[in-house]
C-alpha cells in the first residue's frame, strides 16, 4: 500500500483497521472519467481477496466509459462527527477515508462473480437468506429495465488510507456553545 498523503500524521497503515473500516462502510463512490469530464456515482461494495467488487447493468454511461477508458477511482469514507476548538480554524471532523486506484473490468468467471454477489448479501443482508445464491440467479437476472447485470471488479493499483480519531470530550452536539470550552 502506498501511502504519499500530505498529512502523513493521519496515514492509516494497520491493515486490520483499514479492513475493519471497509466491512461496515456502506457507499463506495466510483470514479470514472468521461473524456475529460469527472463521473461519479455511488454504490454499493464488498471487499473480497483483495479486490474491491460492485455490481451494475451491462449497458449505460459506466459501461461506455469503462470500455474507453478502464481507470478508475473508488472513495470510501465515514464521518464520525466534528470536534469543536475556541479557535475557529482548529475545528476538525473525526474520519476514515480510503482512495483506492485501479482498473476496473467485468468480472466474466461466473463462479467469481457468484462468490462476489454472496459476500455483499452476506454484508448488506446478514443472515437474510437461508440458502446461498445460485450461479443461475447471477447468470441469469436482468433489472426491471430489461438490463443484464453483471459484476464489476477493481483490483487495487494503489490504496490510501487516513483518518483522525473522535476525541470526545470535544465532539460538537447540538446546544454546545465556545462559552463552556472557555473555563
Amino acid at each position: 500500500m502506498k501511502t504519499d498523503i500530505r498529512m502523513f500524521n493521519r496515514a492509516c497503515t494497520d491493515e486490520r483497521q483499514i479492513n475493519e473500516f471497509l466491512l461496515e462502510a456502506q457507499t463506495a463512490f466510483l470514479g470514472l472519467v468521461d473524456n475529460d469530464i469527472p463521473y461519479v456515482i455511488p454504490l454499493n461494495f464488498v471487499l473480497k481477496d483483495g479486490s474491491f467488487y460492485f455490481h451494475g447493468a451491462n449497458e449505460g454511461r459506466k459501461i461506455d466509459i469503462m470500455n474507453v477508458n478502464a481507470n478508475a477511482c473508488i472513495t470510501i469514507s465515514g464521518n464520525y462527527g466534528t470536534m469543536v476548538n475556541p479557535t475557529p480554524a482548529n475545528t476538525d471532523t473525526a474520519y476514515m477515508s480510503v482512495i483506492v486506484n485501479g482498473k476496473i473490468e467485468i468480472v466474466t468467471d461466473l463462479d467469481e462473480a457468484t462468490a462476489a454477489m454472496q459476500s455483499m448479501l452476506d454484508k448488506y443482508v446478514p443472515d437474510y437468506f437461508k440458502a446461498p445464491l445460485s450461479k443461475t440467479h447471477i447468470d441469469k437476472y436482468q433489472s426491471s429495465l430489461g438490463s443484464k447485470t453483471v459484476v464489476f471488479k477493481i483490483k487495487p493499483i494503489n490504496m490510501t488510507a487516513k483518518g483522525n480519531k473522535l476525541n470526545e470530550q470535544m465532539k460538537f452536539y447540538p446546544g454546545r456553545s465556545v462559552r463552556q470550552d472557555f473555563k
